[in-house]
């Protein structure tokens, strides 16, 4: 050991020095991002694999936190792929299950596998208030609070074949068509009845005429 004026040298400078360092800035940065969502499925999405045509998939999302949530789709391709809907908020334990759009070219060799696909899907979410209407600038308006959920794969699915993945699309898509069809159709009139020609009748006021013509009608017996 080295002495220094027959001390050794002291060690009480170096341990305040690491002492004031911000550990907890680098840690921090470390730690895995805690998700909002959970995917089904969780990092992939399968396209039926058809040449020249526009094919689909279908991806479930849930609001596993305990706020409400946005999430948004975004794609390296835009032009060839689109998403229905490509956004939207989520109460808590709330899900959607998403459709997506591809294009699928025609291959330059004879067959194409999944690792040439260079299409990737991304999936965002940013912590909402309740009530708030879901609009893309939200992103943007909060870029240090959004959270990458997942970077989806492209995986294609050879349509001559049966597949558990084949199977699973097929009910995520029919699925996805139901609530399509649910949102459209118009919502259930709990309102006054509406009767020939625009005419609105109450209820009560029916009843009440009801009731006096009852009343004449006695009248007259009597007399």
């Amino acid at each position: 050991m080295e002495v220094v004026n027959g001390k050794p040298p002291s060690s009480e400078g170096k341990v305040w020095n690491l002492c004031k360092m911000p550990f907890w800035q680098p840690a921090r940065s470390l730690l895995p991002t805690r998700r909002r969502l959970r995917l089904d499925p969780a990092n992939k999405l399968y396209f039926p694999y058809e040449p020249g045509k526009q094919v689909r998939s279908a991806i479930r999302i849930k609001n596993t936190s305990k706020s409400h949530a946005a999430f948004k789709f975004q794609t390296n391709a835009p032009k060839s792929c689109f998403m229905r809907p490509p956004g939207g908020i989520l109460a808590p334990g709330e899900s959607i299950v998403v459709t997506v759009f591809k294009f699928v070219e025609h291959p330059e060799e004879e067959k194409q596998t999944e690792q040439k696909c260079k299409v990737k899907f991304k999936i965002v979410s940013l912590k909402v208030a309740e009530g708030m209407e879901y609009v893309p600038e939200l992103f943007d308006e909060q870029k240090d609070h959004v959270a990458v959920e997942q970077i989806l794969r492209v995986v294609f699915l050879d349509v001559e074949k049966t597949s558990p993945a084949m199977e699973k699309l097929k009910r995520q898509l029919a699925e996805a068509e139901e609530a399509v069809e649910t949102r459209k159709k118009p919502p259930e009139d709990t309102g006054p009845r509406i009767v020939g020609e625009g005419l609105v009748i109450d209820e009560w006021k029916e009843r009440r005429e009801r009731y006096l013509a009852r009343q004449q009608v006695e009248g007259v017996d009597s007399v």
